[in-house]
């Protein structure tokens, strides 16, 4: 079971969670799983099934999403959303209707855990960005109500990129990390959970543009003098809270001591700047 831990002068918490170790590593030979638990066909190599989009029985082939208990979590409440059968595939290559049965699974597990405490859901995508497993996969962990949560909320819109009916797109001023984009609905106010069908479908097609021109962006000549020749990676989540939106981070760069020390970042790429390259790439 994990402990909560706060700093009495700041009022962060920390989480000690030593079962975390115990995860197996793709990228590690010495902790390489033999098979992967979230392929197609081996179910039975996961924690009991929670929920899942698409046919067949539980654990057992025929899904589309699928929901199970982490078995190295965080907190009490920790699951995976396995985004498709498919080992290679991620959200920019997947086709729209699978993009949306992803966000959809996002709306469900909120709903169903937003009494429990604050609900976060991620996606650690490439192991710049801290996946373990690289089958494409989200997490939703519950935190306890009284953990405050050292969270950015939402900043006012420029540097916009896309919109469409729903949602648009931008790179706040405030931008921590380099390119890093924001998702957030035009009509402000509430949570996650109060998203409809057609905003997902709308979410959908503006989250995957937004993958595809980072990807873009990342692989560009221009982009190799400030991130390391490794694949490309990026850290996704969903503000737990009202007014909400989509924090993406792609990981060109790592934090060093200044940042650590000082609490401060420094972001290499003016947001502006960030903003209009982006919205030059054409998906």
């Amino acid at each position: 079971m994990a402990k909560f831990v706060p700093d009495v002068k700041t009022q962060r918490w920390i989480i000690i969670s030593p079962v975390r170790t115990s995860r197996p590593d793709e990228h590690k030979e010495e902790t390489k799983p033999k098979v992967c638990p979230f392929c197609f066909g081996n179910e039975k190599e996961t924690p009991p099934e929670i929920m899942r989009l698409g046919d067949g029985e539980k654990d057992t082939p025929g899904w589309r999403v699928r929901v199970v208990p982490n078995k190295f979590p965080i907190s009490d409440i920790h699951e995976v959303i396995i985004h498709s059968p498919d080992h290679g595939k991620s959200i920019d290559e997947f086709t729209l209707s699978q993009v949306a049965d992803i966000l959809t699974v996002y709306r469900n597990r909120f709903q169903t855990h937003q009494e429990d405490g604050h609900v976060m859901i991620f996606s650690n995508f490439g192991e710049h960005a801290g996946a373990s497993l690289k089958h494409p996969h989200s997490q939703v962990v519950v935190i306890p109500r009284q953990i405050n949560l050292d969270a950015l909320i939402r900043e006012p819109v420029n540097n916009v990129i896309e919109d469409n009916n729903y949602f648009v797109t931008y790179c706040p001023d405030f931008s921590q990390w380099p390119y890093e984009v924001w998702i957030a609905p035009k009509n402000a106010g509430g949570d996650y959970s109060d998203i409809s069908d057609d905003e997902i479908k709308d979410l959908s097609v503006i989250l995957q543009k937004t993958i595809k021109r980072l990807r873009i962006k990342y692989d560009m000549p221009s982009s190799k003098n400030i991130h390391p020749f490794a694949p490309f990676a990026y850290n996704l989540y969903i503000h737990h809270e009202k007014n909400w939106f989509i924090r993406i981070i792609p990981r060109l760069i790592h934090r060093a001591g200044f940042e650590l020390g000082t609490g401060l970042n420094v972001n290499i790429v003016d947001p502006t700047e960030a903003a209009k390259e982006l919205k030059e790439i054409k998906v």
